[in-house]
């Protein structure tokens, strides 16, 4: 079955970095675009990243673009959001999702305070 299982949050310092994963299974990973979404507390779950299948163009939020890269690695059916700079806006429970379908991981929750 699909699974998609995020990894790598935790608490930062405004200023700080982070680097998440999004480790698949189950499906063609190459085959489809992925997308990072976030939602935070009392929040609707939001957009942040996406990257295409194919030639791996990229696309981002107004409110993380320059700060946040997403990239992929098909070989190992990873997806990964790196975050610089992180603002205490950040703070939200991360996930992961395959464009097109209802999969989504379970979430990681990212921390920016000090």
């Amino acid at each position: 079955q699909v699974r998609l299982v995020e990894s790598g949050g935790g608490l930062v310092q405004p200023g700080g970095s982070l680097r998440l994963s999004c480790e698949t299974s189950g499906f063609t990973f190459s085959r489809y675009a992925m997308h990072w979404y976030r939602q935070a507390p009392g929040k609707e779950r939001e957009f942040v990243a996406g990257i295409t299948s194919a030639d791996g163009r990229t696309d981002y939020a107004n409110s993380v673009a320059g700060r946040f890269t997403i990239s992929r690695d098909n070989p190992k059916n990873t997806v990964y959001l790196q975050m610089n700079s992180l603002k205490p806006e950040d703070t939200a429970i991360y996930y992961c999702k395959i464009m097109g379908t209802g999969y989504w991981g379970q979430g990681t929750q990212v921390t920016v305070s000090s």
